[in-house]
């Protein structure tokens, strides 16, 4: 026999951790090769663990509900062949792995020292542990699950601060968090997040509390994460879609009929972003830190919001697919989410982000940007209101607002505006004479 370790799997780009939210199987079930083994939600997808081996599960280690850090392990199995020998040779590969990472941890600056998983946090508060006086064996010095459960059953626990040494800790990480530059701003797993502790709400009688998913929490922490390193800046533009909305209203039921699917106006608009982006590549860009990355596909993220939730589908080389294409993989994409049948690979390889914002009435909105992306579109809804023509005439006219959230490190306002005059004059020029869908 042999053990094996099935580990947290990276379900997305930017994806640090994710949430158990269901076992498939419990302890002494025999799984085959590419089973299913749990039910995991993260801030891109919800998703299944396969298992890598066929064997028996042996433990599993992390419970419904609990938050991992990629690469942490989920459950054991236990798997035929291999023998003893070679599960002696398995411990000490493994054992001098640990050794090697420690061995780095200590001659290296530690950069992950102080980057907590939920799981770690959460044991750390626990059991009073002061994370500070531990030695982490992850990567970059980075204390994992394991750390913090080998202190518990050694006994040997390190005393958390008291809580006015504690309080003045807080208070110099947040000042330092104001004097650090937006490059280097601390991460939503970042200690001086949890330094900040959860206002206390009273609770009136007929208050309903709502427990805060694993999709919610992450949600959350990608969001808070983007507002904390990406400097917001807001620009909006009025477009005139009268030749769009007459267009699109004269075939619709010939389109529907013929091809099983509807042919909505946010097609369109993710068609002109994506005709846009390629004649301004600097929008189609991410920053890395030490330099900004000018991505080569046009792969257009879109937003779709459940009832608790929000996913970003991708929609993979959108300039090289037409209107028709687009519609069909909008629609197929949203049926997906809600169905729950995303699947991962789907919610990968985005640059830019258009929200369709108009679906619910908004007229008006400003969008987080989907990080590491730098920029994000709000197409609004669609209204008739009274214009003055260039002739000087008033005329009832089909308008709608697209408003467009950057990163000011990335992008700026000259870019950006003629970025959006460009979309403008694509839709604005969308009409039967100059346009197919085909």
């Amino acid at each position: 026999m042999a053990i094996e370790k099935i580990t947290m799997p990276q379900l997305g780009e930017s994806v640090t951790e994710g949430t158990i939210s269901k076992w498939l199987v419990s302890v002494g079930d025999k799984v085959n090769k590419y089973d299913p083994l749990a039910e995991v939600m993260t801030d891109k997808v919800n998703a299944e663990v396969p298992s890598s081996f066929s064997g028996t599960i042996k433990e599993l280690i992390a419970e419904e509900g609990e938050t991992l850090a990629v690469g942490e392990v989920v459950c054991v199995i236990e798997t035929e062949g291999g023998g003893s020998v070679a599960k002696e040779n398995t411990q000490v590969a493994q054992e001098a792995a640990v050794t090697n990472v420690v061995e780095q941890a200590n001659d290296a600056d530690k950069p992950n020292k102080r980057r907590y998983s939920p799981a770690v946090l959460r044991l750390s508060q626990e059991h009073n542990i002061d994370l500070e006086l531990l030695e982490g064996t992850g990567a970059g010095g980075r204390i994992t699950r394991k750390d913090i459960l080998k202190v518990i059953e050694s006994g040997n626990i390190p005393t958390a601060a008291p809580k006015k040494e504690q309080a003045e800790a807080s208070s110099k990480a947040l000042e330092q968090v104001e004097k650090t530059p937006a490059a280097f701003a601390p991460t939503a797993q970042s200690p001086v997040k949890q330094a900040v502790s959860a206002p206390v709400i009273p609770v009136q009688p007929g208050d309903i509390e709502i427990p805060v998913t694993g999709v919610r929490k992450a949600i959350a922490a990608n969001m808070l994460r983007s507002k904390h390193e990406a400097p917001h800046a807001w620009t909006m533009i009025e477009v005139d879609a009268t030749h769009l909305v007459d267009y699109r209203n004269s075939i619709k039921n010939e389109f529907k009929q013929k091809e099983g699917f509807n042919i909505t106006f946010f097609a369109f608009f993710v068609k002109a972003v994506a005709q846009a982006l390629k004649e301004f590549p600097q929008i189609n860009s991410m920053w890395a830190g030490d330099k900004i990355i000018q991505k080569k596909d046009i792969n257009i993220s879109i937003a779709v919001a459940t009832d608790d939730a929000l996913f970003v589908p991708v929609i993979k080389l959108a300039d090289e697919k037409t209107i028709k294409g687009i519609a069909r993989e909008i629609t197929e994409l949203a049926s997906k989410v809600r169905a729950g049948k995303l699947k991962s690979d789907e919610m990968q390889g985005g640059t830019f982000t258009v929200n369709n914002t108009g679906s619910f009435g908004s007229v008006q909105s400003m969008g987080i940007i989907n990080y590491p992306q730098a920029a994000i579109l709000q197409v609004e809804s669609i209204v008739k209101r009274p214009v003055v023509m260039n002739n000087g005439m008033i005329a009832v006219r089909d308008m709608v607002n697209i408003c467009m959230s950057l990163d000011h490190r990335v992008l700026d306002g000259l870019v950006c505006g003629r970025f959006l005059a460009r979309v403008k004059e694509i839709i604005e020029n969308t009409s039967k004479e100059n346009t197919s869908v085909y």
